[in-house]
This record gives C-alpha cells, sequence and structure tokens, in this order.
C-alpha cells in the first residue's frame, strides 16, 4: 500500500509539472506570435537596451558606476549598494501583474539581483545570492528579511550565466521563478506585513541593486494582468 501511494504520488507530481510546463510553453509561445503580428499583451519594455531612459541613480552613497554595455544594464561593484530606480513610478500597477527580467552576475560574491516592486499597499525586493552567495527569497515579510522567512532557500549561480527571473504579484498571492521553476508562493498577501529593508529603500517602487558586487540585467519588463488572466494567474504558470 506504501509503495503504491508513493508511485501515485509521484505520478501526480511528474504531471503537474509537466502541465506546467506546457502551460509556460504555450504562453511564451503566444508571447511570440503576438510580437510578430505587431500586437501588444499588455507588456511595457522598461529597459531599452541603449540608453538609461527612465532610470535614475538610486544614489545609496558609495554606488560603482551604472551604465549600459552591450545592451545591458550594467551596475558594478560598489561599497555597499550600487542601484538603479525607476524615474516615473506613478503609472505602475501595484497588483495583477509580473516583473520580469533576465540577471547575471558579472563579479564578486553576493545578491546580484535585489529586484524592488510594488504588493498592493507596500514593496519588497527579492533577492537572489545574498549572504555571501547563495541565499535567496524576499525582503521583507512580517519583519523578517530573505535570509530568514519561508521564502528562503539556497542555491549555486555561476559567474556570467543569465538567469530568467520573474514574480507576479496577484491581490492576495506572490509567486516567483528562476528559469521558469516556481521557487517559492507567498498567500494571503493581505494578512502580512511586506516591507523592503532600509537599506534599498531608494529603489522603491521599481529598482535594482547589488551589494559589492557586478551585475548586468536585460529584457526588463513588466506585464498587466487584464479580463481572464487575473483570474487564470493564481492558477496557472
Amino acid at each position: 500500500m506504501m509503495i503504491r501511494r508513493s508511485i501515485c504520488s509521484t505520478l501526480v507530481c511528474t504531471l503537474a509539472l509537466s502541465l506546467l510546463a506546457g502551460i509556460a510553453a504555450a504562453e511564451e509561445k503566444a508571447d511570440k506570435a503576438a510580437k510578430k503580428k505587431g500586437e501588444k499583451r499588455n507588456v511595457t519594455s522598461l529597459f531599452d537596451g541603449k540608453t538609461l531612459k527612465g532610470w535614475k541613480l538610486s544614489n545609496f552613497g558609495g554606488d560603482g558606476e551604472v551604465e549600459v554595455k552591450d545592451g545591458n544594464l550594467v551596475l558594478n561593484v560598489g561599497s555597499d549598494l550600487t542601484g538603479v530606480t525607476i524615474a516615473d513610478g506613478t503609472k505602475l500597477p501595484t497588483n495583477n501583474f509580473e516583473l520580469s527580467c533576465e540577471a547575471q552576475r558579472v563579479d564578486g560574491s553576493d545578491f546580484f539581483c535585489g529586484m524592488t516592486f510594488p504588493v498592493n499597499k507596500g514593496h519588497c525586493s527579492l533577492i537572489l545570492g545574498g549572504w555571501g552567495g547563495g541565499v535567496c527569497g524576499i525582503s521583507c515579510l512580517d519583519g523578517a528579511d530573505a535570509s530568514e522567512n519561508e521564502t528562503t532557500f539556497y542555491r549555486e549561480f555561476k559567474k556570467g550565466q543569465w538567469y530568467k527571473v520573474k514574480v507576479r504579484v496577484t491581490d492576495n498571492e506572490l509567486k516567483a521563478w528562476i528559469d521558469g521553476k516556481e521557487i517559492f508562493t507567498v498567500e494571503d498577501l493581505k494578512t502580512r506585513k511586506i516591507d523592503t529593508r532600509i537599506e534599498v529603500d531608494l529603489t522603491k517602487p521599481l529598482g535594482f541593486c547589488t551589494w559589492q558586487t557586478s551585475a548586468a540585467l536585460r529584457n526588463i519588463e513588466v506585464r498587466r494582468f487584464v479580463d481572464k488572466q487575473v483570474k487564470a494567474a493564481g492558477k496557472t504558470e
């Protein structure tokens, strides 16, 4: 009986992962098809790959140089933080949206992607590769930062490798993915205290920062959900 249950559980997990992968592939295909036809799918590009138009320096003090190089937004090593903040955040959605980018650790050994974004009436940051290089999670949930809450996880990030990063915010749920794999889900947002660490407040309402590390960013986009997409967002990848 135990073996049967284990096999059934494995099959269910396999089918669920297959379904999510199929949905993600279909969504990507639809995005490409719409782009080819010149149609809009409520996606706004936040970085043109040529200039810093639409961005301003976060000015933490001790920032490294911020530049556009080879089509990438580059945050060079600072002492300690280097960052950019969206110049005009008045039109940003606060729920029912996705924020995505590709990020790469160029040099250094701490977080190369500190992505700050709105969550309903608050803001938080997705941290990738912090606390010495491998700690990831959301800062902050109920006063606990990315190293000590339910979203905390550890993984290796290779220098020079691009990672596809995405967060999704709906009315009552926050999800995140790396390279198409879900890394965590936070539910019941309306009952949670959500805010950034004070050190990165200057990246509100949306921005990116690094800690003693150089990073490159590209394909920074916001996708808004409309109509049926809002209901479907919390159920599918």
